[in-house]
């Protein structure tokens, strides 16, 4: 069974408990496995699934069943996305969070301010459907479609953005096209260095012609004097930017902490170790 581990993942079961029976959710719960949901697809703001049931004799199904599942969000329009966006876009602590591709924990500020919701509150936000016989809402199926799809959301939180009518290319784009979001995309590209390939990790030493004869004075003097004053290392405009890039849980970490917060933990030991020795 897949597990809830981010805050946002939680976020959103918590939203769903607020106006969903809790009984039925979690009987969604043994429902998230690839053993359960056999295939699923995300098309704009509909999530579709076809989950295995089970064998029940008392209701006349023999045979393992598969039904149909879909969960739709209710999208937000256009013109609020921009309004949205503009209001992120003036707020230096979101657009570079967002443009690191990290979900800022208030990140429900200013859709309250302008009288919008990300996550979803009522009912109405949602529209579900599963070809299962239970005629409840929601059968154990679409729990469980909930509860996978807070587990994706532990993966990619710009999920419920795509849900909600705007894609992460799109948010992105139009984060840049914002004034802090130029400055701070500019920043961005200038740590970045093109890739090339090289023989060996090492410095390998390079030949020099040596003059046929030198002269006694100089034998011991270099060619170049050495800078009487190295100047300081610049430090970046983000710190750790190739690790924040890839969030709290790169597709690699399959541990339950932030991979983030660890590289953080690893590097604060290794400087006050260097401070020890």
């Amino acid at each position: 069974m897949k597990t809830v581990r981010t805050w946002w993942g939680r976020k959103f079961i918590q939203a769903l408990e607020a106006f969903t029976d809790p009984a039925r959710l979690a009987r969604g719960r043994g429902y998230t496995g690839s053993e359960r949901i056999k295939s699923w697809n995300v098309r704009s703001n509909r999530v579709s699934a076809t989950v295995r049931g089970n064998v029940n004799p008392y209701f006349g199904i023999y045979k393992e069943p598969y039904y149909q599942t879909l969960v739709e969000l209710k999208t937000i329009a256009a013109s609020d996305w921009s309004r949205v966006v503009a209001d992120l876009g003036s707020r230096a602590a979101f657009v570079s969070r967002l443009l690191l591709n990290e979900m800022p924990d208030n990140i429900e500020e200013p859709f309250e301010a302008l009288g919008l919701r990300l996550l979803p509150r009522d009912a109405k936000d949602l529209k579900t459907d599963c070809s299962c016989p239970d005629w409840a809402n929601p059968c154990k199926h679409v729990a469980g479609l909930y509860y996978f799809l807070a587990a994706r959301l532990d993966q990619d939180p710009f999920l419920l953005f795509e849900l909600r009518g705007l894609s992460r290319e799109e948010l992105m784009k139009q984060l840049r096209a914002t004034p802090l979001g130029r400055v701070l995309a500019d920043a961005l590209s200038e740590q970045e260095e093109p890739v090339s390939t090289v023989d060996s990790y090492f410095t390998r030493p390079r030949p020099q012609p040596l003059p046929s004869a030198v002269a006694a004075e100089r034998f011991w003097r270099l060619g170049k004097r050495l800078p009487e004053r190295i100047e300081p290392a610049v430090p970046p405009a983000v710190p750790a930017l190739l690790i924040k890039k890839g969030g709290d849980f790169p597709e690699f970490w399959a541990r339950e902490n932030s991979f983030v917060e660890t590289m953080e933990a690893c590097y604060e030991a290794i400087r006050k170790r260097g401070k020890v020795w």
